[in-house]
């Protein structure tokens, strides 16, 4: 009897191997996903990267008298940026502590305005992130909001900027509404082909571009 019960286990073992491979050949699947299922579609996150807050603003640690140019990599091509640490001085410094720190690594331009903005630095990716301080007031500066100029963003209502976010102006004519509410704090020196790349990509609800646009990272050169 022993025998003979061993017997059958065999037979049902091989009977349940048989009904899994033919499950598998109907249903199975095909690089990793059911055959007769339709492919997932493509979602884009508005949430980036988690990235580290501060208590507060930077320490200056720029030397007002140099050159600091800042090299953004974009997933759509270099942009190069000359900062103007003397008329901006703690805007400045600000965006070289976080660019050095890594910050700006891997964030995305979030707003995407037509012939008037790109915007980006956004660690939460809808506008309401930063690295939890804010910029002071520093739009005196006599610096304008041309074509190409890099600037800080803030909410409306606040008289201190954002304390990562920033703007680089698409307009060819300029936004000059815009002086002396925002700091502007230098200029694209190379690459605005790729602002305006960017500056074209097709938007949907509340700015956001369909087709993400990624910072790779920021690269400061000091001279």
């Amino acid at each position: 009897m022993q025998v003979l019960k061993n017997y059958w286990e065999w037979i049902f073992l091989g009977l349940a191997v048989v009904f899994v491979v033919v499950g598998f050949s109907l249903y199975g699947t095909k690089d990793g996903k059911p055959k007769d299922l339709p492919p997932t579609p493509t979602v884009v996150a508005t949430t980036v990267s988690a990235k580290p807050t501060y208590a507060a603003l930077p320490e200056m640690k720029i030397d007002t008298a140099k050159k600091y140019i800042a090299l953004i990599v974009t997933n759509m091509g270099p942009i190069s940026v000359e900062l103007d640490a003397a008329k901006a001085p703690q805007t400045v410094n600000n965006f070289v502590f976080l660019a050095r720190a890594g910050f700006y690594d891997g964030l995305t331009f979030h707003r995407i305005v037509k012939d008037f903005v790109i915007q980006g630095g956004d660690p939460a990716g809808n506008g309401s992130g930063g690295p939890g301080y804010k910029v002071p007031f520093e739009a005196d500066n006599g610096l304008k909001h041309d074509y190409g100029s890099i600037a800080m963003a803030k909410q409306s209502g606040d008289k201190d900027m954002s304390g990562s976010q920033f703007y680089i102006v698409t307009n060819k004519d300029g936004v000059h509404n815009l002086d002396g509410q925002y700091n502007v704090f230098g200029k694209v020196v190379e690459g605005l082909q790729n602002v305006d790349k960017i500056g074209a990509v097709e938007t949907s609800t509340g700015d956001a571009p369909k087709t993400p646009v990624k910072i790779e990272r920021v690269v400061i050169e000091e001279k």
